[in-house]
């Protein structure tokens, strides 16, 4: 079943992609952003009427929103919609969960929409800096609206019990990133950065399938540090595995250390650098993080931890996976091997980090979402 937490784009390849196969009303993909028109019609970013919301956690950036011009109302939307939401003789006539940005009020408004109604909505003032990501999940039994500034800290706005049909409607219902105004000036909202942080190019690839295939993108990321570091990811393919790879570590790290500690590494002098775990349920997952550019380096004494959990631990978020006993540190690289058995146990998308300790020493040397790909053939 395609979960709303596996949809990703970050709108970098100038092209509406399939996902948005319902896409309407002349939007468009340029300069890294979806572009939805806004004016006496509709438009909007939407995927076929066939994803599922229940357990689905998803997140986009919205970038511009319309301007108030003589409208009486212009908004920007987010929704997961029912399958018969069109229906005006149907049960589920108008269902739909997410929000709504009225520029003319100036209000981001939470909803729960029945007939395209909700006498309940929850209204707060729209902030387009501490509102710039909104976040919407579904969770045993429960919705969750959620804002952000910068897509990794998170303010919850409204909770409700979950509607029947989200849990009924598996493959069955819709994302709409849209847009629309009563009057004034055309103009336009823009969205970005679903379900993903990473702004970066999209790569392509392409490979026929033999015995053993492999994939690789390369990309190098940002480093500034007393020595000049890189990243390098690469993705290798085999039958027996989910991925196979190896990545240069940023070397940004937050530090926590104290009198005794021993000394820090020069690869872990600034901010920890941001690493998207992409695992398929069921499958073997190996990842190998590598410091590059210095020489001779090794983290002999040191010790990897990390976790997967639906959110920061500042939002007392559960666990859904503690990676230690799948993390191997050899020389100057960090191998995390991850069972089948146990990818196959994960259903749900989280955030993870990777830190490493040495006495009272601990570096955050990655962090980032960790999106699972559920499985189909079992």
């Amino acid at each position: 079943m395609p979960s709303l937490s596996s949809l990703v784009d970050n709108f970098n390849d100038d092209a509406v992609g399939a996902d948005w196969g319902n896409a309407y009303g002349g939007v468009h993909e340029s300069g890294g952003l979806a572009h939805v028109p806004c004016t006496t019609g509709y438009a909007g970013y939407q995927t076929a009427y066939s994803w599922t919301m229940a357990g689905a956690s998803f997140f986009v950036a919205v970038t511009s929103v319309p301007a108030a011009s003589t409208a009486t109302e212009a908004y920007a939307s987010v929704f997961v919609n029912a399958p018969g939401i069109g229906d005006a003789e149907g049960a589920l006539y108008g269902c739909r969960v997410g929000y709504v940005i009225n520029t003319v009020t100036g209000q981001l408004r939470c909803k729960n929409d029945t007939g395209y109604f909700d006498p309940a909505a929850v209204d707060i003032t729209y902030d387009p800096v501490a509102h710039a990501f909104l976040r919407l999940r579904e969770d045993a039994g429960t919705v969750y609206w959620d804002t952000s500034p910068d897509g990794t800290t998170w303010t919850n706005q409204r909770t409700l019990v979950t509607p029947a049909w989200v849990t009924d409607s598996v493959d069955a219902v819709a994302l709409d990133l849209s847009a629309h105004r009563d009057a004034g000036a055309p103009d336009e909202a823009t969205y970005d950065l679903f379900n993903t942080l990473s702004n970066g190019a999209v790569l392509a690839a392409a490979a026929a399938l033999s015995a053993e295939t492999a994939l690789t993108a390369t990309a190098v990321l940002t480093a500034s540090a007393t020595a000049t570091l890189t990243a390098d990811a690469a993705l290798d393919a085999a039958p027996t595995l989910a991925a196979h790879a190896s990545a240069a570590l940023i070397g940004q790290s937050t530090l926590t250390a104290d009198a005794a500690s021993s000394e820090i590494p020069e690869v872990a002098g600034l901010a920890a650098g941001i690493f998207d775990l992409r695992i398929e349920q069921g499958a073997t997952y190996v990842q190998s993080f590598r410091v590059a550019d210095v020489p001779d380096f090794t983290w002999d004494g040191w010790t990897a931890r990390s976790q997967i959990r639906t959110a920061a631990a500042s939002e007392n978020g559960e666990l859904l996976l503690d990676l230690g006993e799948y993390l191997t540190v050899i020389g100057d690289t960090i191998r995390l091997a991850i069972p089948a058995s146990v990818t196959e146990t994960l259903t749900r998308n989280g955030v993870w980090d990777l830190e490493m300790v040495n006495g009272g020493t601990v570096v955050r040397l990655l962090q980032g979402q960790a999106r699972i790909s559920l499985e189909v053939t079992r």
